[in-house]
């Protein structure tokens, strides 16, 4: 494990529901530190900053990880519930990037 500049930003990102060590690597990655950036940036800014930083993209489960996570609801309660406006997000930010 990559040594933590700041070990409180870590554990509060891996301790948010549906998050972990592997997610929270990521979005440090990405340059997310905290529940607050996080918060800011919503699920789909965030998981675009991460597909950016990936060889290869993410999942789109973490996606819902990361809506779960804000909401405080189960990934798969999110993906059943709100997958669809959420893809619908990120290909019209994905688009906008483009432009």
């Amino acid at each position: 494990m990559p040594a933590r500049k700041n070990s409180q930003a870590w554990d509060e990102i891996a301790a948010l529901p549906n998050l972990g060590v592997v997610s929270a690597k990521m979005l440090l990655a990405a340059g997310i530190a905290s529940l607050t950036e996080l918060q800011a940036l919503g699920a789909v800014r965030c998981f675009l900053r991460v597909e950016q930083q990936l060889l290869k993209p993410p999942s789109l489960n973490l996606l819902y990880a990361l809506e779960g996570a804000l909401v405080n609801t189960h990934w798969c309660t999110v993906k059943r519930e709100m997958g669809g406006q959420l893809i619908l997000e990120l290909d019209a930010a994905r688009q906008a990037l483009k432009a």
